[in-house]
């Protein structure tokens, strides 16, 4: 019954969090107008979000690994409770950057945090499902964020205090329905819930996931987060307005568009949780980038509205790296560096790509969004052919129940073990 409330209490979670990270770009032309500044100005507030998402990271993910899953998740929460709350009083652009930035450590924190909780307490046959499931609630808080934003806008203000007043919910989740991960305490030698005992502190830190034997993994898992990650902010950011500009399609439409895309993703991300669980994660995440990298560019050749309309959902339905990677890279790592491990290439990959919007723009200046989107496909096919060099899979966790998977025996020591699909 545990495992459910994780389930969903998680997909609630990050569905606020996703909310919050999305509600900007959607508040930009309000807040641009309202504050007096110019399109680059407003683009540093997206630039401090993802900044801070990538720092707070491998930040939150270390604290989690010392402190405990539900500590870290309590701390995020918080923090993004507070600074998105927070923007309702901002009185010039330096202080709302600054807001932001915080906000983002928090914001970019719960997918480490979150997506080891679902992997220590999910049976290892079904965590690939569970994990993809729940990070399939992005899509969901971003159709959430459309809806508030329509609702609310041109009163962005009020809009993010709403928003951040509402994630109170997460944290009442977190407080009166989550516990400490029982594999997190049993690594750790600290007391289970009821039992008595001395709690001896282990030493986990970046440190340990940069050096032998992971570093490998580290470096190529960072270089495939950020070769994806750039490639879906880069295009993403500006999607919206090459479908308006350079295929004339007007605002209803392209908001149509969005909804579908949205639609798409969610299908996606459970959709591929099943493949990952049947052949392999690494498997669905190589197909997941490269159906992102061949239907990308077919942006540039589809001209008429109702094939673009169609493009939208079948190319959100591969969107679904971000949801693959929380199954997978949270299988590379032991339990004392998973939340550290997973959560530092992930968001390395988002800090990477904070950039990603001004070089596309730039990019568009000089020759044209489509140019861009063509770019987008090939570092999704680059990224695909990175990710062949990682792992095939992922060692097995043993199960939450406390049954040893077949290279995890019971007495705790790790036996080699071979990589299969």
């Amino acid at each position: 019954m545990y495992k459910w409330i994780i389930l969903v209490g998680s997909f609630i979670i990050y569905m606020f969090d996703a909310l919050e990270i999305l509600l900007l770009s959607l508040a930009l032309p309000a807040i641009s107008s309202d504050l007096d500044i110019t399109a680059t100005q407003a683009g540093l507030l997206a630039t401090a979000t993802l900044l801070g998402m990538g720092f707070g990271g491998p930040v939150m993910g270390s604290l989690a690994d010392s402190r405990g899953r539900r500590f870290a998740l309590l701390v995020c929460v918080t923090i993004f409770i507070i600074f998105t709350s927070v923007i309702f009083i901002v009185p010039n652009l330096t202080v709302f950057i600054i807001v932001r930035f915080i906000s983002g450590l928090g914001l970019g924190g719960v997918w480490s945090v979150i997506s080891a909780f679902v992997t220590e307490n999910w049976p290892k046959e079904r965590r690939a499902v569970a994990l993809t499931f729940v990070l399939s609630s992005y899509p969901i808080g971003g159709l959430v964020a459309a809806q508030l934003s329509s609702f609310m806008l041109p009163h962005w203000r009020e809009m993010f205090l709403i928003a951040g007043l509402g994630a109170i919910l997460p944290l009442v989740i977190v407080i009166f329905c989550f516990r400490e991960s029982q594999m997190w305490l049993e690594e750790r030698n600290l007391p289970l819930p009821g039992d008595a005992g001395a709690p001896e502190k282990a030493n986990s830190s970046i440190r340990e996931i940069m050096a032998q034997p992971y570093l490998r993994t580290t470096v190529l898992a960072s270089i495939v987060a950020s070769l994806a990650f750039i490639a879906f902010y880069g295009s993403s950011t500006w999607l919206p307005s090459y479908l308006e500009n350079e295929r004339g399609l007007d605002a209803q439409t392209v908001g149509t568009f969005l909804t579908w895309l949205n639609l798409g993703m969610f299908i996606g991300y459970n959709v591929f949780g099943i493949i990952a669980d049947k052949f392999g994660k690494r498997f669905a995440l190589i197909t997941a980038m490269v159906g992102a990298g061949l239907l990308m560019p077919l942006y540039g050749v589809i001209t008429n509205e109702t094939g673009l309309l169609l493009l939208g959902p079948a190319y959100a339905f591969f969107m679904t790296f971000a949801g693959l990677f929380g199954p997978y890279l949270s299988g590379i790592y032991p339990t004392r560096v998973r939340a550290t491990g997973s959560g530092f290439c992930f968001n390395v990959g988002r800090g990477v790509s904070a950039f990603a919007p001004l070089l596309f723009g730039a990019l568009a200046g000089v020759a044209s969004l489509a140019a861009g989107l063509v770019i987008a496909g090939i570092l999704f096919l680059a990224g695909a052919a990175v990710t062949l060099f990682l792992p095939r899979d992922t060692k097995e966790l043993p199960d939450p129940s406390g049954s040893a998977a077949p290279d995890q025996p019971e007495n705790g020591t790790q036996r080699p073990t071979t990589a299969t699909a």
